[in-house]
């Protein structure tokens, strides 16, 4: 019966949060607090600070992501590099120790060229590429945080996709700190000097397919 009520204690004192809401908005956490967590909502964070995801991705969002994930998968076929799609962590850290990390994405796609970055777990450190498709919930404060936060860690090239107004903006990192292209649209194709030979269309991204 003792060892019984010790089991008990010991899983009261150790259960996780189970509404968000209970969730302390103004605390920072750690990757070791992330993992904790059992949500219906999908959370990031950002230097510590929780950021909610938007709701499920709606077609268009799924279409253009499969089809630019279904595009890399095929370019990347037995090359070193990878493509991974979310729900996929992105640990920009330096370090392992799970109470250090203190922010963690999941970007749409990611491209890593070093292999050795991915665990189980996911990517810990830079993707080469990461790949944002932008939704109706996505909010300023939080892609300028993005934009930060990939810049730091060194993302060499962050793409955004822009469903709604069918436009395309590439981040590249040169010197520390990124340098934006122009903004491309239907006619356009995509290149990048990480992935030599790849192309993507953009009248296939955003072409209509209902």
């Amino acid at each position: 019966m003792q060892t019984f009520t010790h089991i008990i204690v010991f899983l009261l004192h150790n259960s996780t949060v189970m509404q968000f809401s209970d969730l302390d908005l103004d605390k920072s956490y750690t990757y070791a607090d992330y993992l904790k967590w059992r949500f219906d909502e999908r959370l990031e964070l950002i230097k510590g600070k929780i950021f909610k995801m938007s709701p499920a991705p709606g077609y268009t969002h799924q279409r253009i992501s499969q089809y630019v994930n279904f595009e890399l998968y095929n370019f990347l076929n037995k090359k070193p590099c990878v493509v991974c799609a979310a729900p996929f962590d992105v640990l920009l850290s330096r370090t392992i120790n799970e109470e250090q990390i203190a922010t963690v994405l999941q970007p749409d796609l990611c491209v890593i060229c070093d292999t050795s970055k991915i665990t189980e777990r996911g990517c810990i450190g830079a993707p080469d590429i990461v790949i944002e498709i932008l939704s109706p919930g996505n909010n300023k404060k939080e892609l300028q945080n993005k934009y930060e936060v990939y810049e730091e860690a060194g993302v060499q090239e962050y793409w955004i996709i822009q469903p709604s107004e069918k436009t395309f903006l590439k981040y590249t990192l040169i010197n520390g700190a990124y340098q934006a292209s122009r903004l491309l649209t239907i006619g356009d194709e995509v290149i990048t000097p990480i992935l030599p030979g790849f192309t993507l269309s953009l009248d296939e991204v955003f072409a209509d397919k209902l």
